[in-house]
This record gives C-alpha cells, structure tokens and sequence, in this order.
C-alpha cells in the first residue's frame, strides 16, 4: 500500500514510527511548522484493517479506548473518507494531507511516502484494486 502526500507538498521523511504518531495524533505538524492531517478509510475496508494491523499494532477495541481518552484532551481521531478514490482527491487537494492507498489508486496528483507491505492474510490483497478503478 502507498502512503500519499500531494504532489505539491514538502517532501515528508515519514518511517512508520513517525506515520504511526501522525495517525495517533502525537505529531500534528511537520518540521517546518505545516499541520498535518491524517485521513483513514472506513474501519470495516480490509486496507484499513491492514493498515491498522501493520502501523498501529493495536487491536480494534483498544484503539476505540485510546480515541475515547483522547478525545477528552480535545484530540479527534483522523478523519475518515469513503472511498480510496476520496482519500486521494482529498490528499490531492488539502495541504498536509496523508493518507493510504493501493498501487492502482496513484495518480499524478499525489506522491507515496512511504510504501508499507500488506500483511499476509489480511484480504486488503484481493480486494484492492477492482478491475478499473474510477479516477
């Protein structure tokens, strides 16, 4: 899976520890001060299960209990889009913007990363890219 910043974004040195704090919402800005804004697919996608599973290495029910303290300290967990294409529209278009897609889903609008293996099993495989997907 891709990791992805708008083409017209700084360039991110991003490793999974720092992507992982991003979408933790420990790390709100880059270096240079920009906010960054981490948006997730809808948690029941199999590329979101597997980004969860390889980046947070949390279970589903403890993660809910890390958003639910959190968000009594004001923080909000990353905001979730619709659709693989919605992530890369809107990364495309919000500066700051990271999100996570498959291969198939890149356009010129965007820049991976980082890239992140898939986890063996993990079903986000099969169903990642449909046979033509819409741009």
């Amino acid at each position: 899976m891709a990791v992805i910043v708008g083409a017209s974004a700084p360039q991110l040195a991003l490793d999974r520890d720092t992507l992982r704090n991003i979408y933790l919402k420990k790390i709100f800005v880059d270096k240079e001060g920009h906010r960054l804004i981490p948006v997730n697919l809808p948690p029941e996608t199999p590329l979101r299960e597997a980004f969860t599973q390889m980046l947070v290495r949390m279970p589903e029910n403890r993660l809910q209990d890390y958003w639910d303290r959190a968000y009594f300290q004001g923080v909000s967990p990353p905001y979730v889009l619709g659709s693989q294409q919605a992530v890369v529209r809107f990364v495309a278009s919000t500066p700051g913007a990271i999100g996570y897609v498959s291969i198939c889903f890149l356009t010129p609008e965007v820049h991976v990363a980082l890239w992140l293996p898939l986890p063996a099993g993990s079903g986000a495989s099969t169903d990642a890219c449909p046979e033509s997907p819409e741009h």
